[in-house]
C-alpha cells in the first residue's frame, strides 16, 4: 500500500476549503528566539542602524544543477531567463496550468549549471516535481527547512538590513566585499569563511537607503561569520532580530508572501496532488480569515493580485502561459496597503481581552495571523472587494497595518474601506482559535509603501 497522499486528505475531508479550515497549523513558522532584546528595538534597527537576522531554518532550499537546469525555471517561470546566470538573483514567480499563482521564491545562479530555489515549500515543491517528472537532465538536493528536517541544515543564512549594513559587513570582510548591484550576488571572505551574498533589501522604506544583504554558506562557517558581523556592528548599533520583528518585515516592504496555492482543484492538477504525501506542506496548511466561500478557487491568486504582474515576459513558453496571457487581459486586483484605524483597533484589542462571551478575536500584538494563509475580507459599503492578508504593527509606521489586494477600480488612494475582522461561525471550526463575534474595523487604502 502506497503512502497517503493530498488527494487522499482532500477526499477524507470532502473538499479543499474544510480540509484548510480544520488543519491544526498556525502561523508559518520562524524557529528561532522570538526576542534578543524587543520586538520594538528590533523593528527601529531595520531604519535606525541595523538588524540581524538568522534566515536558515524557516525556508526550504532546493539545488538544481546539470545541462537542463536553465530550461527547468525557464519553463516553470514566469520570469524572463534570456540573460540569466551565475552571480544573478531574482523573484521566481510560478504558476499552474490555469494560471493562478503556485507562488514566489528566490532563485539564485550559483554556477553556470547550478541554480538553487530558497523560500517557502510550496514552489521548491513544484519546480522539484517538474524536473523529477518533466524528463530534465538536472540532479535535484533538497535542504529541507529545519522543522522537516532531522539531521541539519546544510546552509546557514543570515539578512543583515538597515543605513549600517554594508559599512558593517565591510568591516566584518576586512574590506574584501566587492560593489555587489542590487539583486546580483558578491563573494568575499569573513573571518577566513567564503561567503556569498545577495544585495536586497527586506523592508523596503521609501526615502531611506536600506540596503541589506543576504548572506550564506556551508552551516559548519555559520557562527564564525556570525560573530565577525555581530563584532563588526558593536559600534554601528547592530542588534540581532527575533522572529516577532522578521515575521513584521512584509508589512513594511509589502511581500505578501502566502496565497493558497492554485492546486486543490483541477483535473491538470490531479497527478501533483497524488505525489505529495498527506504530510506535505501544501496537505498541512492552514486557512484563517474573515473571507468565506465554499470554492477553492475563489482563493486563488494571480500574479498581477500580489504585485507581480511587472516580470511576467511572454518572451518564451512556461507553464501557464495561455491561461495567463488570457488573464492578462481580464480586470485584476492591486497589492495595497491598509492602515487601520486607531480607534477601531484600540477596541478590538480591548473587547478580546475584556468583552467576556461577547469578545472580539484577538489582534496578537505585533503580527495578528493566525494561519498559514490569512484572508479577511474587505468591504467597500457592503460589498466585498478584496482580501487582507497579513496585518501587525511596526514601529515605523506607527499604526497598525495590513497588506491587501483590491479590486483595482476600488483600489484608489486615501479610500476608506472595512476590515471583517474574526472568523466564520465565531471560529467553530478551527481548533487553534477562540470562540469569539467578528468586528469591522476602518482602515485607509495606499497604493504605495508607508513613510
Amino acid at each position: 500500500m502506497g503512502k497517503e497522499t493530498l488527494d487522499d486528505r482532500l477526499r477524507e475531508t470532502g473538499s479543499a476549503v474544510r480540509m484548510l479550515r480544520t488543519a491544526a497549523s498556525r502561523a508559518y513558522p520562524y524557529p528561532i528566539p522570538a526576542e534578543y532584546t524587543n520586538w520594538r528595538d528590533e523593528q527601529a534597527a531595520w531604519r535606525q542602524t541595523a538588524v540581524l537576522f538568522d534566515q536558515s531554518h524557516h525556508m526550504t532550499d532546493v539545488y538544481f544543477k546539470g545541462p537542463d537546469s536553465l530550461r527547468l525555471l525557464s519553463d516553470t517561470g514566469v520570469n524572463s531567463f534570456a540573460t540569466f546566470g551565475k552571480s544573478k538573483a531574482k523573484q521566481f514567480v510560478a504558476v499552474g496550468y490555469d494560471g493562478h499563482m503556485i507562488g514566489d521564491a528566490i532563485v539564485f545562479g550559483l554556477e553556470d549549471d547550478v541554480f538553487s530555489l530558497v523560500g517557502g515549500p510550496t514552489v521548491p515543491n513544484w519546480v522539484a516535481y517538474q524536473a523529477e517528472t518533466g524528463g530534465y537532465d538536472v540532479e535535484v538536493r533538497r535542504d529541507e527547512r529545519t522543522v522537516e528536517n532531522r539531521s541539519g541544515r546544510r546552509t546557514y543564512r543570515y539578512q543583515l538590513q538597515g543605513p549600517a549594513a554594508l559599512e558593517i559587513v565591510a568591516r566584518a570582510s576586512n574590506g574584501s566585499m566587492p560593489p555587489i548591484r542590487f539583486f546580483h550576488v558578491g563573494e568575499f571572505t569573513i573571518d577566513g569563511c567564503q561567503v556569498r551574498a545577495l544585495n536586497h533589501t527586506m523592508t523596503g522604506v521609501p526615502g531611506q537607503e536600506s540596503t541589506g544583504l543576504e548572506m550564506w554558506g556551508p552551516a559548519e562557517h555559520g557562527p564564525r561569520v556570525l560573530q565577525a558581523l555581530l563584532t563588526a556592528g558593536d559600534d554601528h548599533g547592530l542588534v540581532r532580530g527575533g522572529a516577532i520583528a522578521y515575521a513584521t518585515t512584509a508589512l513594511e516592504s509589502g511581500w505578501i508572501g502566502l496565497s493558497v496555492p492554485a492546486l486543490y482543484s483541477g483535473e491538470s492538477m490531479a497527478a501533483y496532488r497524488q505525489h505529495l504525501g498527506a504530510d506535505s506542506f501544501e496537505a498541512t496548511a492552514s486557512l484563517v480569515g474573515s473571507f468565506d466561500s465554499a470554492d477553492v478557487e475563489d482563493y486563488y491568486t494571480t500574479p498581477w493580485d500580489l504585485g507581480y504582474g511587472r516580470v511576467v515576459r511572454f518572451d518564451h513558453d512556461f507553464i501557464g502561459r495561455a491561461a495567463l496571457e488570457q488573464l492578462a487581459e481580464r480586470p485584476h486586483r492591486r497589492k495595497v496597503w491598509l492602515r487601520w484605524n486607531d480607534d477601531d483597533v484600540t477596541r478590538a484589542i480591548a473587547g478580546s481581552l475584556f468583552g467576556g462571551d461577547n469578545r472580539t478575536l484577538h489582534l496578537n500584538v505585533p503580527y495578528a495571523v493566525n494561519g498559514t494563509y490569512q484572508y479577511d475580507s474587505v468591504l467597500g459599503g457592503d460589498r466585498v472587494i478584496g482580501i487582507s492578508n497579513r496585518t501587525g504593527y511596526t514601529v515605523g509606521i506607527g499604526h497598525w497595518s495590513s497588506l491587501a489586494m483590491i479590486d483595482e477600480a476600488e483600489a484608489v488612494d486615501g479610500r476608506e474601506v472595512t476590515v471583517v475582522w474574526g472568523e466564520p461561525d465565531g471560529g467553530a471550526v478551527n481548533p487553534g482559535i477562540e470562540r469569539h463575534l467578528q468586528t469591522e474595523i476602518r482602515a485607509t487604502i495606499s497604493t504605495t509603501p508607508p513613510a
